[in-house]
């Protein structure tokens, strides 16, 4: 069927352009729908919390003594990438009611209805299915076995489990460590001193990035129903085991000359961005601290683990 805007005698003033401008505007709102669900596709995969995860599996790529071919590095990355949005958007279609009760995350595709949750776990599931089919066909069989292991304890363990534990957010930091260990596998084909270093540094940065994180978002844990740290122990407690948790990083990051894994300078860096996140930490200890001294603690948290990583690779 074929429309004409053009007037026609008898027609009342101004009846043509109105009725071109209602064709315009509908043509405008039904481009604008495939573009308005891929963006709400890519806000499910959590791009700036991907994009970290990323940075840290093509670490434990360029960390590893040797990559047999760099086509295989760049398909790697892909795969990870598609593997960590598969997670996010999985995560995303099991929380999502719990989501809509959280002012942090009311506004996602989700718990507005702008995506319906069968897209989203079709989205989810055939990318987990896309990446790690591609990780065993370019890697090999152990980088494979930890995609898998990553995307399961996260959305099939860690999500439901935050609900019901508060130490969750230990389980949470393996499929969080894991990116590196599947990067330095990747090149090796074995683990290594090197790839667990990497883990242990994702694994130990977790644990006071994310508990900060919850103390000063502490009630909108609380109406979403999540039993974190700040919800389920005392302020004090809380901030206890902030400060416990970056001892054991800042200790965890002074591994590597021991170990042969790097040099002077490395340490010397590690060192200074330690003592810089344990500063921070134990200003929460004092009894007058709250929610702005947690903010500080995650805040240097974003600082501080690139800055680590990158002198761990330089050094």
């Amino acid at each position: 069927m074929r429309y004409s805007t053009r007037s026609y005698p008898g027609a009342p003033a101004g009846r043509d352009s109105a009725r071109g401008e209602l064709i315009v505007g509908q043509i405008e709102v039904f481009k604008s729908v495939p573009v308005a669900r891929l963006r709400d596709l890519i806000e499910l995969g959590k791009p700036r919390l991907s994009m970290l995860v990323l940075f840290t599996a093509a670490t434990g790529l360029a960390a590893a003594p040797a990559v047999d071919s760099a086509w295989r590095g760049v398909v790697f990355v892909i795969a990870t990438a598609c593997l960590v949005v598969a997670a996010n958007t999985l995560n995303c279609w099991i929380e999502r009611e719990i989501d809509a009760r959280m002012r942090r995350t009311c506004e996602r595709p989700l718990p507005t209805g702008r995506l319906e949750p069968q897209v989203a776990l079709a989205s989810g599931s055939f990318l987990a299915v896309v990446s790690l089919t591609t990780l065993a066909l370019v890697t090999n069989p152990l980088t494979t076995i930890l995609g898998l292991t990553a995307l399961v304890s996260y959305a099939a363990v860690y999500t439901p489990l935050k609900r019901f534990t508060p130490w969750s957010v230990i389980v949470g930091a393996v499929p969080g460590a894991l990116p590196p260990l599947m990067g330095w596998t990747a090149a090796t084909g074995d683990f290594g001193l090197g790839g667990w270093y990497l883990f242990g540094v994702l694994f130990f940065w977790q644990l006071p990035h994310f508990v900060a994180i919850s103390v000063y978002l502490r009630e909108d844990f609380m109406r979403g129903g999540l039993r974190v740290m700040s919800v389920a122990f005392s302020p004090s407690t809380v901030r206890r085991y902030i400060f416990v948790f970056t001892v054991v990083l800042v200790a965890w990051s002074l591994l590597p000359q021991l170990l042969g894994l790097a040099g002077t300078v490395y340490t010397v860096v590690a060192s200074v961005l330690g003592v810089v996140f344990l500063m921070y930490s134990a200003a929460g200890l004092r009894r007058s601290a709250g929610d702005a001294e947690a903010r500080k603690v995650f805040l240097w948290s974003l600082l501080y683990l690139p800055f680590l990583i990158v002198a761990y690779l330089l050094g």
